[in-house]
Order: C-alpha cells, then sequence, then structure tokens
C-alpha cells in the first residue's frame, strides 16, 4: 500500500516542527510507515519507547480523526494537555469531565475540528456516541494498553473486548494497538480478539537499557527503602507498597529523612489523592508512596528512581510499574525488596480470589516467574526478558547480580535430577508433582501413574520440598527448563536443559546474594544525554525551577512546558537566541512561540563557563 495523506518524508517534517525532535526513536519509523501505508498494527514496545508519537504523529500527518482507546483518565488528560501545547487540536471524552466538555468534544469531533480524540472503552456502549463518531468519519482506531483484551493478560478489562466490533461501524477504519507487556500468548489473543486479519506485527523487544534492576532480600525494610531513595536525593521517584498503611508509614519515614514524600492510595479523599498527584507532577523532587493505584497512565518523563516495598503480583505488573521509570532515555534506577511473607500474601490473594481456576493457574504460574527471578544466579536482564521470550546473550552489567556478585556452587546434578524427573514423567507434570517423585513421596497421584518405579523416584528425599521448589525457579531463570504458563503447567526441558542433563554442559545454582559491604560509592545518576555531556547543574536548576512556576501557574505537568531532556540540552547549548533554541531537542514551534522568550531570558543572563587552566 502507499502512503496515504502523505508519506514519511511529511512525518519528519512534523517531527521536527511540531515536536521538536531531529530523528525517530528505535522502531518508530518503521510502524509509522506501516500506519500511513494505511495496514492494521499491533506494536509491542517497552515503555519510555514512545508508543504514543507512533499513533499521533500520523493524525497530524494524514488529517481526518484518530480515536484513542485507553482505560486511563490521567494519561488522557495528561497526553491532550501536552498535544494542544503542541498545537495539535485534540479532546478527551472521560468521567472526571463535566458533561457538558465531554458533549463539547463529541461536537468538535463531529464539525471536523479534531486530530485526536480519547475515550475509555466503555463509553462506545452509551447512546449515540458511536453513531457521532462514525458521521465524523474515523480514520483510525488507536488502541493503547492493548493487553487489556486478553484474557491471559495481567490486566484484563471485559470492554476492551467489543473493540474490534467497533471498528465495523467506522467504515474505512483502521486499528493500530498498543502494549507494553503482553508475552507470546497475550500477543496471539489480541491479533485474535481486535483483528478480523492477521495484523502487521512490530515486536521492539521489552528491554530498557536505561534502568538499573536490582532486588534485595528484605531484611531491615525501612532502613534499605531510606538508602535507596537517599540515593536519589532531589529527585522524582515512585515508592510501592503492598498496602495503604504502608504507603502512609513509608511516607512518614522519608519526611523524617527530609524527602519530599506524599502519600496515594484509594482510601484517600480524591482532593487529597489530586493534590498529592499535581504535586508529583508539577513539582521536582517529589516522592510518590502510593499502591498500585498511582501510576497508569502518569506520562511524566523524568521519574529517576521506581522502588517496591513488597514484591509485586506478577513480572508483568514489575515490568510494567519500573516502567514508569526514566521513560526520557536517562539513567533511573529501581530496587524491588521480597522476602518469604511476600509470597505466601501473594498465593493466598490468588487462591481466595474470585477468578476461574483456570485464571488461578495462570496467576500462580506468574508468580512463579517472579520469584524465579527474584532468586536468578544469572545477570537480571537476561533473566527478565527471557520470561518474555526475547533472548538477551551477555549479562547485562548493569543489574545488581552483574554488579556485586551472588555466591554459586555447581549445581549440575542437582539440576540433572530435575530434569531426569521432568523428562522420565513425560513432560507434561507441575512442580508439586515432579517434586513428590523427587522425595519419594507415595502419593495417589504418584501410586496411580506407577511413578514410584522410576529411577528418579526419591533421588532427592534429602533436600525440603522449598529447596527444589527454588532449584526448579533457578532453572527456569537460566532457560535450562520452561513452564507451560497457560495450559495445565507442565514443565519441560529446553535444548539447552538436554545438554546439562546429558553432561554436556554444567550449571551453577545460587546459594545466596552476596551481602554489599556497604562502602562501594554509590554513582551519582550523570546529568547528561548522548553526545552532549555533563552541563552546569545551577543553570539546570535555574531552568527548572522556572519550569515549575510556568506549569503551576498554567495547571499542567511539567513535562508539558518542557521534559528534563529538554533542558539538559537546553544547558549545555546555552542558546542565546531564538533560531539557536529551535535546535534544541524537544522544542518544536507552539512550545517555541509560548515559552521560548522565558528560558531565553535565563540563558542569556548567564556567563561563559570559564575554561579549565
Amino acid at each position: 500500500m502507499s502512503e496515504a495523506g502523505g508519506g514519511i518524508d511529511a512525518a519528519r517534517r512534523q517531527l521536527a516542527e511540531v515536536f521538536g525532535y531531529a530523528d525517530f526513536r528505535p522502531g518508530q519509523e518503521a510502524i509509522i510507515r506501516a500506519i500511513l501505508a494505511g495496514e492494521d498494527v499491533l506494536a509491542i514496545m517497552p515503555t519510555g519507547s514512545g508508543k504514543s508519537l507512533c499513533y499521533q504523529l500520523p493524525a497530524i500527518v494524514t488529517g481526518g480523526l484518530t480515536v484513542v482507546v485507553s482505560p486511563l483518565i490521567a494519561l488522557m488528560r495528561d497526553q491532550v494537555r501536552q498535544l494542544r501545547a503542541l498545537g495539535v487540536s485534540a479532546a478527551s471524552v472521560n468521567s472526571a469531565n463535566h458533561p457538558d466538555d465531554n458533549r463539547a468534544a463529541l461536537r468538535a469531533a463531529a464539525d471536523q475540528g479534531l486530530r485526536l480524540l480519547y475515550l475509555a472503552p466503555e463509553r462506545f456502549a452509551q447512546p449515540g456516541v458511536t453513531e457521532t463518531l462514525s458521521a465524523a468519519g474515523v480514520g483510525r482506531l488507536a488502541i493503547d494498553e492493548a493487553h487489556c483484551v486478553s484474557e491471559w493478560g495481567h490486566d484484563f478489562r471485559p470492554d476492551y473486548l467489543g473493540l474490534g466490533a467497533v471498528r465495523d461501524r467506522f467504515e474505512g477504519a483502521r486499528i493500530a494497538a498498543f502494549t507494553a507487556t503482553a508475552d507470546a500468548a497475550t500477543r496471539a489473543d489480541i491479533a485474535d480478539k481486535l483483528f478480523h486479519a492477521r495484523p502487521r506485527t512490530f515486536v521492539l523487544g521489552f528491554d530498557r537499557p536505561n534502568l538499573k534492576l536490582a532486588m534485595r532480600s528484605r531484611r531491615s525494610g525501612a532502613r534499605q527503602l531510606a538508602a535507596f531513595v537517599a540515593a536519589h536525593r532531589g529527585a522524582s521517584g515512585i515508592v510501592y507498597c503492598a498496602s495503604r498503611r504502608g504507603t502512609e508509614e513509608t511516607a512518614a519515614m522519608l519526611r523524617a529523612e527530609g524527602h519530599r514524600a506524599l502519600a496515594y492510595h484509594a482510601g484517600m479523599e480524591k482532593s487529597a489523592r489530586d493534590r498529592h498527584q499535581d504535586a508529583f507532577q508539577q513539582e521536582d523532587g517529589v516522592v510518590m508512596t502510593a499502591t498500585v493505584a498511582f501510576g497508569m497512565g502518569i506520562d511524566k518523563p523524568d521519574i529517576r528512581f521506581v522502588g517496591h516495598a513488597e514484591m509485586p503480583s506478577s513480572i508483568e505488573s514489575y515490568y510494567q510499574e519500573i516502567g514508569r521509570a526514566g521513560r526520557d532515555g536517562l539513567p533511573a534506577d529501581t530496587l524491588m525488596l521480597y522476602g518469604l511473607a511476600d509470597i505466601r500474601l501473594r498465593r493466598r490473594q490468588i487462591d481466595e480470589g474470585e477468578a476461574s481456576e483456570a485464571r488461578k493457574r495462570v496467576e500462580r504460574r506468574r508468580l512463579d516467574a517472579l520469584v524465579a527471578l527474584c532468586e536468578a544466579p544469572v545477570c537480571r536482564r537476561q533473566t527478565l526478558l527471557g520470561y518474555f521470550g526475547e533472548m538477551f546473550t551477555p549479562p547485562c552489567g548493569h543489574c545488581d547480580l552483574c554488579l556485586d556478585g551472588v555466591v554459586s556452587h555447581d549445581g549440575t546434578v542437582e539440576a540433572q535430577k530435575v530434569m531426569s524427573a521432568i523428562l522420565r514423567t513425560g513432560e507434561r507434570f507441575g512442580v508439586t508433582h515432579l517434586i513428590n517423585v523427587l522425595r519419594g513421596e507415595l502419593t495417589e497421584g504418584v501410586t496411580r501413574r506407577g511413578h514410584e518405579r522410576l529411577p528418579t523416584f526419591g533421588v532427592g528425599k534429602d533436600r525440603a520440598p522449598e529447596a527444589w521448589r527454588s532449584v526448579l525457579r533457578q532453572l527456569y531463570a537460566t532457560g535450562l527448563v520452561d513452564v507451560d504458563i497457560v495450559g495445565h503447567g507442565g514443565w519441560s526441558l529446553t535444548p539447552a536443559g538436554r545438554q546439562v542433563l546429558f553432561s554436556r554442559a554444567k550449571v551453577r545454582l545460587r546459594a545466596e546474594t552476596r551481602a554489599s559491604s556497604g562502602k562501594r560509592r554509590r554513582e551519582r545518576l550523570p546529568v547528561a544525554i548522548d553526545g552532549v555531556g555533563a552541563v552546569d547543574e545551577a543553570l539546570l536548576a535555574r531552568l527548572k525551577a522556572l519550569r515549575t512556576r510556568l506549569a503551576k501557574e498554567q495547571d499542567v505537568p511539567a513535562y508539558v512546558v518542557f521534559a528534563d531532556r529538554t533542558l539538559i540540552d537546553m544547558a549545555a547549548r546555552r542558546p542565546r537566541t531564538i533560531e539557536a533554541l529551535r535546535a534544541v531537542h524537544g522544542v518544536g514551534a507552539a512550545k517555541l512561540a509560548r515559552f521560548g522568550a522565558a528560558f531565553l531570558q535565563i540563558l542569556q543572563a548567564e556567563t561563559e563557563p570559564t575554561a579549565p587552566r
């Protein structure tokens, strides 16, 4: 197909003119080309890789109306503010708006006055909405958080199931669906439920190389969190807690340590939640201690750290939550504390939940995968990406296991015992049955299948069940065995596992994390971007102070004025004229006209830095 309504060259011009970006991020250009060519698209992109631009830019280039479906009111509000600041006509329809504002947005769409209209999926069920949009001529349906359509996804929402039929009401409309968290089973489910034919699929990978990954066994949780946040004093960050009480207590602890810390949870008055969220969005250096009620749809690009006081519910949730850090591409830090109590709590929540048994089995296996990540004997990034089906061959050198190391031992014999049990029982049984075979337990399931006669029966009677669970999780983390997460939970050997089983390779298993001496100096996150180098932090602080004042005056998030990356580039280049300011990353025409003079006033008052002698 040809690129309708303007091709990639037009997209590049608008990228520079509207957004102030010199080039696309990796993967964006191919996706935008496909959308401009009128193809249906499914894109799996890591958080922070610029997926919103992939539907915003085509809407600007081709004209017509793009309807953006999102379950997140905060994201709708922030993206509409950002687009309007860029001079793009955009609006949203959601329950937080006054009804008159929602009616005005739909009228604007009907009158061909919008490029992008954001709404939640349940809005299509309300009388007149689909008919109004159909008459307006929807050219494209952009579906964000597309994993919500899948019952195998970690955040299933039934309202998403009708979106494939909604597209049929919009004659000629195409679908562009986006998500950051979808394993292979979820991707297949998305394609089946949203598209009539196989979409053009892009899987850009799940790696976020600017994030440092770290997990620690919780020993003195408050002190560990305090030390983590202290290493990022003055930066914006989130600390996730499992309970409402935990958010309040953690915020109080951090305030006592001198931080600007605010709590956020669903039990607070809405006015207090909104006040705290606005402070986090508009000010620098705020630490939000929150339940998972906070963060969905928060598009703040300069979050420098994310901590977890307790273990999250799954790898998908962990990946999504740490993904809120470092969306500007600059270095960001993560830390998850975990303990046996967390595992027990999560398992009880699954067992006592109202989900179907099939769903509970999936959730148990996802929790096991997260525990395997915590106990990984090798590079965290290798284990995390392996879960999503992505091979990351070399150790990353930027996680706690790569930096601090672990105490390990030759676990080849233990691994061979486990893999022999898997193979001899037909690669179709779950962890409980396998451990019963290893420990020589004469259960009904073992004797009914004759597995007490296997050579492997009882070879592991000297170890406790939890010890064998740890071995299984580590073998899973290192890619030697696999588990059918959405099927019946059967364990199987991978080709690499067979190499170990048949003595053609060895494996090391983790004993414990080597305790950090605490003497290693925490490196300060560099205030720099590629090709720019370090900047004058005093100047950067003045630029940030101006940004904060402008954001508060206009009641918008700070990044709607300019993102951190733009201010860093500005402080490094020190432009003295409007034309020079135009060349700064992220300074488009509308923002240049609106904010350029105020920032130039600070930059022009600066003396040139003295050259070193």
